[in-house]
């Protein structure tokens, strides 16, 4: 029997969040312990409880829900801590930087605090505790420049900070030898990278780069771009390499330009169109995942009316919506009239609603065509695999009815059904 200490991580929010996870679990491991993955799943249902040493709670900040789900994970632990099934409990990340005092006095069995991990160029190994042993992920900056009125990120992380292309390019070749299959790009806004250089290098420089120094991934995912940054080399890159998925992340958050100025975008309505034209037109067989807020402070039934036609209209082949949740230290925490939340709920439902039924057409139109998939599991003698058009555990799964494959395979799939958010391949 293994006599070293065991520890666990569980991680609320972001993928950065769980690439910050995997900094501190190295250092951890390090130490002499031995890492137990069945903490890690943020959802509660899919945790299983085992005696284990330590637990490290990575917790989210950004908006309420997150806070709430991120106070009950500590609780939960807490509770563990208890029952004597661990015996220690460090909490860190976003929530901790906001609200370490109020949260030392409320949860004192807690043993040790710490705030977000530090960013630095260096290039630091990580432990991988993702749910996907082919996919991982790859930050290549922290902070942000865009200062929208609704954030908090800016007061948690600070302004841009650009890891190197240097340092960034080492990270690379480590997971391109380790067998990554498929690599998500993040950061608070990747097309952002480089603009805080002198020689302001841009997002598609850094990608051909990485183009150049890898051999063994697959798949290249771009996570989290500002339709502001999202200029035409980009779009071209995407579209000429086949190794970088069609996979527009493009959160758009409004489309009234009224809320978009309020909002502090930087951007309007009608470059918002321009810019999904020249994406759709010069890369066809792409999808976009956009993000929107509802009930943002002044946004009246008009205002909402023409984001939800804009929506109907458009077709975003992937969608996530948010009620906005009032920040303080946000400038947008001051302004008024602020929405209520019966209204902001019922408006977010007519969004999930509409983008049901979109998004079951968009599925409708993959029946027939022969995709790539990367298989990733196996449940119920079912193996369940991805497209590029779907993003680790944020977007649908390919159920695949096929027998002889094994898990990190890719498999030319035709799809032989599909439901809202999912496909069946043959």
């Amino acid at each position: 029997m293994d006599k070293r200490k065991s520890f666990s991580v569980i991680t609320l929010g972001c993928f950065r969040n769980t690439y910050d996870s995997g900094l501190i679990a190295y250092d951890i491991s390090r130490r002499g312990y031995y890492f137990l993955p069945d903490f890690y799943s943020s959802n509660p249902k899919k945790r299983r409880i085992k005696n284990c040493d330590t637990i490290l709670v990575n917790t989210c900040g950004f908006i309420d829900k997150a806070k709430e789900e991120s106070l009950e994970a500590i609780k939960e632990v807490i509770n563990l801590k208890r029952k004597m099934k661990i015996k220690k409990i460090i909490v860190c990340g976003c929530l901790v930087e906001r609200y370490r005092n109020d949260l030392e006095k409320f949860f004192p069995e807690v043993d040790q605090w710490l705030g977000v991990e530090r960013f630095t160029d260096t290039f630091r190994k990580r432990l991988h505790i993702f749910p996907s042993r082919f996919s991982d992920f790859l930050k290549i900056c922290e902070g942000c420049l865009n200062k929208c009125s609704f954030c908090a990120i800016p007061k948690i992380k600070g302004p841009l900070k650009s890891r190197t292309q240097e340092e960034i390019l080492k990270e690379v070749r480590h997971l391109d030898m380790e067998g990554v299959k498929e690599l998500n790009i993040i950061g608070q806004d990747i097309t952002s990278w480089g603009k805080d250089f002198k020689d302001k290098r841009n997002l598609a420089g850094l990608l051909r780069a990485i183009l150049e120094v890898t051999k063994n991934i697959r798949w290249i995912r771009l996570i989290y771009t500002h339709p502001r940054h999202f200029d035409d080399s980009l779009i071209e890159l995407i579209a000429k390499d086949e190794r970088i998925c069609k996979y527009i992340d493009l959160p758009i958050q409004h489309i009234n330009d009224r809320i978009l100025k309020a909002m502090n975008r930087k951007i309007t309505k009608k470059e918002i169109i321009s810019l999904i034209s020249r994406i759709r037109k010069r890369i066809p067989s792409g999808v976009i995942r956009t993000s929107v807020i509802v009930g943002f402070p002044g946004e009246g039934k008009k205002e909402f009316r023409e984001l939800l036609g804009f929506l109907k209209e458009i077709k975003f082949e992937r969608l996530g919506a948010f009620l906005y949740s009032r920040e303080e230290g946000t400038p947008a925490y001051n302004f008024f009239p602020q929405v209520h939340q019966r209204t902001k709920e019922k408006r977010f439902n007519e969004v999930m609603e509409l983008q049901k039924d979109i998004a079951q057409e968009v599925n409708s139109r993959f029946i027939g065509q022969n995709l790539d998939v990367l298989v990733e599991t196996k449940a119920d003698n079912t193996f369940i695999g991805r497209t590029q058009y779907d993003a680790l555990e944020v977007d649908g799964v390919v159920f695949l009815k096929k027998k002889n494959l094994k898990p990190g395979d890719f498999c030319k799939t035709n799809i032989i059904d599909a439901y809202a958010y999912d496909l069946v391949g043959a």
